[in-house]
């Protein structure tokens, strides 16, 4: 066998580029384990040319144009395509971001925290080429949209030949690089309901240099009636063996009074539930450390938003 070389794609394989999404389930039924779902090709690519991933088969997701685009729903809430860029729902985000003060309310006038991971997520030219459906079904502990998705109680819809469910992304995520979809199950939808008014959310990543995979990463999102926290939300990434939400924390967080002590504590709490390891990029004491700081500064950042 030839040694590694980074530059080639040396194992064959074969590629599909079906136009529909029940095409693409047929490949999948088909073709199950030995295939792989290709969007953007920032992850899978590299995998195969370091011979992490050799599959048989490829199912490009590139010319089904029903799997792309970002779309309002009656409801308030906002339906991603999983084939969206980062780039692209980083420039929807931005421009409604923008809106004019009596529109603040907007389903996405509050999305600050997924408008900055966006804005993070390694170099502008992976931006342009990973998608936001690629990054979930990744499984990353350290996906950059997974927080601010969790901490808006985002849904996923998983299709397949012959079945179709949507579940909480709370539920999708086993294992580092395994998530709860099938072989033959493929991502088509990415819901998040409506936020209710007075409502604000941020996003802190802590990284090594700017293109470089989170030490630790955080979304949180905060509803406020007059000087109390009315509901919130605390998400984290690379922390533990999936991203997560921090409940006690959360917990702790609603009905109180918000002040930079209380922050503080529901920092530490935070901290208290993750469960990081050491590894290249950072000790396990460093994330135990900076998760609660971020966490802190994220509340009072998501806080200054209700207003």
């Amino acid at each position: 066998m030839l040694p590694t070389n980074t530059h080639l794609l040396y194992p064959e394989f074969d590629y599909f580029a079906p136009l529909t999404i029940y095409e693409a389930t047929e490949l999948l039924a088909q073709y199950g384990e030995d295939a792989r779902i290709m969007a953007g090709g920032t992850d899978l690519l590299v995998q195969m040319k370091m011979e992490r991933q050799q599959p048989s088969y490829i199912i490009s997701l590139a010319r089904i144009s029903a799997l792309g685009g970002i779309k309002r729903l009656e409801h308030g809430g906002l339906e991603i395509g999983p084939t969206t860029t980062i780039r692209a729902l980083y420039q929807y985000l931005t421009s409604s971001l923008q809106l004019p003060i009596s529109n603040f309310q907007s389903p996405t006038s509050n999305l600050q925290s997924l408008q900055e991971a966006c804005n993070w997520f390694s170099t502008i030219q992976i931006m342009h080429m990973a998608t936001i459906g690629g990054n979930l079904c990744n499984a990353s502990p350290a996906a950059d949209s997974a927080p601010p998705l969790l901490a808006f109680d985002a849904q996923v819809t998983l299709k397949s030949k012959t079945s179709e469910r949507t579940l909480p992304l709370t539920e999708f995520f086993i294992a580092p690089g395994k998530s709860i979809a099938r072989p033959d199950e493929l991502l088509t939808h990415i819901y998040l309901p409506a936020s209710l008014p007075d409502t604000g959310s941020a996003f802190i990543k802590i990284a090594r240099v700017t293109a470089d995979i989170s030490q630790v990463c955080a979304a949180v999102r905060i509803t406020r009636e007059g000087n109390c926290a009315q509901d919130a939300r605390i998400a984290l990434g690379s922390v533990a063996p999936t991203p997560m939400r921090a409940t006690v924390a959360e917990r702790d967080l609603i009905g109180q009074t918000f002040s930079l002590e209380l922050a503080e504590h529901i920092g530490k709490q935070a901290a208290q539930e993750i469960k990081p390891i050491s590894d290249v990029r950072a000790t396990r004491e460093y994330r135990q450390h900076i998760a609660a700081v971020i966490v802190r500064d994220a509340l009072l950042r998501a806080w200054e938003r209700t207003q």
